[in-house]
């Protein structure tokens, strides 16, 4: 993901920010739906039970509900993935005195990224989930009274409800994002045209995000469970810490609770893990052609 010659830091945000943007106006409504199977506590339906269900009930618009939060999250959030990730790439390649990176410096460069990341989209995280939990849904009018009604009962602290689930849960995910990708393009074969790039960085990525996902669902799940729950003073609830809540899973309702949410997290997220590789390298090459021409 580094470039030979690195851009300015400017230019990666940017790039990250119209990758993420641009992956979440195409995938939203597979977000709404994984989140709504993994806060079913009993006998979860599947994803067409579910899309069909809200869409009688709710109304198709409810499908995108609380789009704003993570719209907003996106920018800052992918921004920091790519960014995050370049530079942390090349401090390792320092660190560790290698030229090019392996498959194992991928690795760890994605985990570290994926834990920067999270410090930046654990508020963001908690909103979406409040907006989207039908529970919730007469509750909050929008994501400012969201945040005002979560701060005025719960804390300011309590935006940040999460952070060890959702850190867990980056790290495990851009672990094998980039880590996949790395690998997969040195099996593939050389491109020789900008399409062939393209259609390369698509397939590397939608791999990467279908092995991050099935490495990262049951801290996803655990990661819904924290931050949909409301602090009470005086409680302690019953999802709180990453470990003890996924045992707790296990042993109500079995180890595959773990997965609930995986079919629509992971049509979002492979295909969703290749538009954000082929539009952040393609607006980078934009960026690298305007920067070094001037």
């Amino acid at each position: 993901m580094s470039q030979e010659k690195s851009l300015p830091f400017q230019y990666q945000f940017a790039a990250g920010a119209i990758a993420g943007v641009s992956e979440i106006l195409c995938l939203y409504p597979l977000d709404v739906l994984k989140t709504r199977i993994q806060l079913q506590t009993g006998k979860s339906h599947g994803m067409v039970a579910c899309f069909k269900d809200i869409v009688k009930n709710e109304g198709f618009s409810r499908l995108y509900r609380g789009i704003t939060a993570p719209i907003l999250m996106e920018a800052p959030k992918r921004a920091t993935k790519f960014a995050a990730n370049d530079e942390w790439g090349r401090f390792y390649r320092k660190l560790f005195n290698s030229p090019q990176m392996t498959q194992s410096l991928s690795v760890l460069t994605g985990a570290t990224a994926g834990a920067t990341e999270s410090f930046v989209v654990v508020p963001f995280e908690l909103v979406k989930i409040r907006l989207q939990d039908r529970a919730s849904a007469g509750k909050y009018s929008g994501p400012m009274d969201c945040v005002t009604k979560i701060v005025r009962s719960e804390g300011p602290l309590a935006l940040y409800q999460g952070l060890e689930s959702t850190m867990w849960r980056h790290i495990v995910w851009n672990a094998g994002y980039f880590g996949c990708i790395f690998q997969v393009r040195q099996l593939m074969p050389k491109a020789e045209t900008k399409r062939g790039q393209m259609l390369n960085d698509l397939i590397s990525g939608s791999i990467g995000g279908t092995i991050g996902t099935a490495f990262n669902c049951g801290f996803d799940v655990v990661k819904s469970r924290i931050q949909n729950t409301p602090r009470v003073p005086g409680q302690v609830p019953k999802y709180n810490w990453t470990f003890p809540s996924i045992f707790t899973i296990v042993r109500e309702e079995g180890p595959a609770a773990l997965y609930k949410g995986f079919l629509p997290k992971v049509l979002r997220l492979g295909p969703g893990g290749g538009i954000l590789l082929v539009v952040y390298t393609t607006v980078m090459e934009s960026f690298a052609k305007y920067h070094y021409s001037k």
